[in-house]
């Protein structure tokens, strides 16, 4: 078990996930824009490491909508509709802990400075933190923001950020998170040791990504920590 004198969180299907089904809402987005369905959820989680940076939520679903459109021969052009609707119908407050998040969160806290690094904006991740009750629950909060030179994760921006602000160097961090391309190739990158929460969204081996520790869940964070 090793000791980390900071230890930083995902946020996004980490420590929260939506209460509202997925493909219910993709469902209802394509029903409202009137237009047959040409993804899946999976397929839009599938597109987002080739989707160039965005510099807000509208326009990184804009990226997103276009980007899985063009690949199935659909005019991208559909994006900027889909996008409306889809703001329109998602409430960024409608989210839970995931099993053992608020317990793994409680007890980074007795051991050492707490951060979030997040790959979204503010306006947006803030919301979510509020309706979690942890809007004050992290040393540092980092949220993507271009304009200010803090690009998404795996890029080295926000883990420079965070450990700059925790003042912590790279040997005593740890990052966990659940995406094997943004979470732990970012944090392998930097020589911060990393654990993947297994969601059954990415596999081990997909693009060489080996995280430090992996974990079914948050519950049982405490092993590693």
């Amino acid at each position: 078990m090793a000791a980390y004198d900071a230890i930083c969180f995902d946020l996004d299907s980490t420590l929260c996930e939506p209460t509202r089904d997925a493909a219910t809402l993709l469902e209802s987005t394509f029903d409202r824009a009137g237009l047959e369905p040409f993804c899946t959820p999976a397929d839009l989680r599938a597109a987002i490491p080739s989707l160039p940076t965005a510099e807000t939520d509208r326009e990184f679903y804009e990226n997103l909508f276009a980007e899985v459109a063009s690949r199935v021969d659909v005019d991208p052009a559909v994006s900027s509709r889909l996008t409306d609707v889809y703001l329109e119908l998602q409430d960024p407050t409608a989210v839970a802990f995931r099993p053992g998040a608020k317990a793994a969160l409680e007890y980074a806290h007795d051991c050492g400075q707490v951060g979030l690094i997040t790959n979204g904006g503010r306006p947006t991740q803030t919301k979510k933190l509020e309706a979690l009750g942890i809007a004050d629950a992290f040393d540092v909060r980092v949220f993507t923001e271009p304009s200010a030179g803090i690009y998404p994760k795996p890029s080295a921006e926000p883990f420079e950020r965070a450990l700059s602000e925790l003042d912590a160097t790279t040997d005593a961090a740890i990052h966990v998170g659940d995406s094997l391309h943004a979470d732990i190739a970012g944090a392998n990158a930097m020589g911060i040791d990393s654990a993947w929460i297994d969601t059954g969204h990415d596999q081990l081996g997909d693009g060489g990504h080996e995280p430090t520790y992996r974990l079914s869940s948050l519950e049982t964070f405490e092993t590693i920590v």
